[in-house]
């Protein structure tokens, strides 16, 4: 299955989110948040590029970035050395993002107004806290900070071209709303038999080693895709080894 390419944005701002590979944490407590944020800011200065908002959660970010450099290539820059210095401290190897983030375009005032608010509200439609500026880990705080005529390494300057004051920015970032972009939902995760029936239904995996490479990579790769499954439970529902999975996902991302 091909995957679809990215829509550019006439204005170079887009949402990204970015979340654990296999649905897994990708902070697992308050100084691994800590050190996202460090990154992120050595990220910026080497990219050139700007930070609008962000907001970390255990199993997923989200950032509201305008690009100097090739997307793909700040994302990079924000994920490699955290990679690192979160595999080292948690004695682990491997990838720990999903490799295909998701990003979306951000091309009118609308818009940029309604995804800042969305990222801002974030922990707050998770039941984490009641409100956005009690959350500590979102860029909600910054802009605070920068109403109060702080430094601070989020570029404030476009939003508070629209809200002059911080009345203004806290009363439209706490509105009640239905807003969804990129959502992220926790899914309802099913057993190996409820999987295997599901799954059954569409293809005919009971034969699946007899496929082609091509045909059997082809089907693992859209049932990956498809479901909510781990590579784990795939591989225990396929009888293949979770390492081949891994390597038949991976392709083509």
């Amino acid at each position: 299955m091909a995957r679809q390419a990215r829509v550019r944005s006439k204005t170079g701002i887009y949402h990204v989110m970015l979340r654990g590979i296999d649905k897994r944490d990708i902070f697992l407590d308050d100084e691994d948040k800590e050190k996202f944020i460090k990154v992120l800011i050595k990220a910026k200065e080497s990219g050139k590029f700007k930070i609008y908002g962000y907001c970390l959660m255990n199993n997923h970010l989200h950032v509201l970035i305008k690009e100097d450099e090739e997307l793909g290539t700040s994302i990079k820059r924000m994920t490699v050395g955290y990679v690192s210095w979160h595999n080292n401290k948690y004695q682990r190897t491997g990838h720990l993002f999903q490799n295909r983030y998701k990003s979306e375009p951000v091309e009118t005032e609308d818009y940029l107004i309604t995804v800042l608010r969305y990222i801002h509200q974030n922990p707050v439609k998770a039941g984490i806290t009641n409100k956005p500026e009690d959350y500590k880990w979102s860029s909600y705080g910054q802009y605070l900070l920068a109403y109060q005529g702080h430094s601070t390494f989020i570029d404030t300057e476009l939003i508070r071209t629209y809200f002059k004051t911080v009345e203004g920015f806290t009363s439209h970032m706490n509105i009640i709303n239905n807003d969804e972009c990129l959502e992220y939902r926790e899914v309802k995760k099913y057993n190996d038999d409820t999987y295997r029936k599901i799954i059954s239904q569409k293809y005919n995996i009971d034969d699946i080693t007899k496929f082609s490479n091509e045909e059997r990579n082809e089907i693992i790769k859209r049932i990956y895709n498809e479901t909510d499954i781990s590579i784990r439970q795939l591989s225990r529902i396929l009888d293949i080894g979770k390492t081949a999975i891994e390597r038949i996902i991976k392709q083509d991302k």
